[in-house]
């Protein structure tokens, strides 16, 4: 069990890795004039997308076999909140994927102040889920 809850620690944190960095790439996307450092900037948010995304999917499963499996919070309302935050988290990733092609497409409307406030939601999934894991209020 520890070897899983040791893979799920840092499968997230690689994940939250993509998830704080990609929207940082926006900003830069959303103030870059130079055709040649948007197509960088493309290339690069792309992979990171891909990584960030493909690296999830191991990081929820060890989540789940542990929640599911080996029983840590099962029936516990903290683990019900935290699974809120996960399922938030999730949509952001996949957010994150709509703005990308939105970028794509040379489509983006939004200021790079905008991107630089959704750039901060991460953060505050992250403090909630792990004040949940650690704490346990409920």
């Amino acid at each position: 069990m520890l070897w899983i809850k040791s893979l799920h620690i840092v499968l997230i944190a690689s994940w939250f890795a993509g998830l704080f960095y990609l929207p940082r790439i926006f900003v830069n996307l959303a103030m870059e004039t130079d055709p040649a450092a948007t197509a960088r900037l493309l290339i690069m948010a792309r992979k990171l997308f891909r990584f960030m995304t493909f690296i999830a999917v191991p990081a929820l499963a060890c989540g789940l076999w542990l929640w599911l499996v080996v029983g840590i919070g099962a029936g516990q309302g903290w683990m019900h909140a935290k699974l809120f935050i996960v399922v938030l988290l999730i949509a952001y990733n996949a957010y994150c994927g709509v703005l990308l092609r939105t970028f794509e497409r040379g489509e983006n409307k939004r200021s790079h102040k905008w991107y630089r406030m959704f750039n901060e939601l991460p953060v505050l999934g992250l403090m909630g889920a792990v004040l949940l894991v650690v704490i346990k209020p409920f």
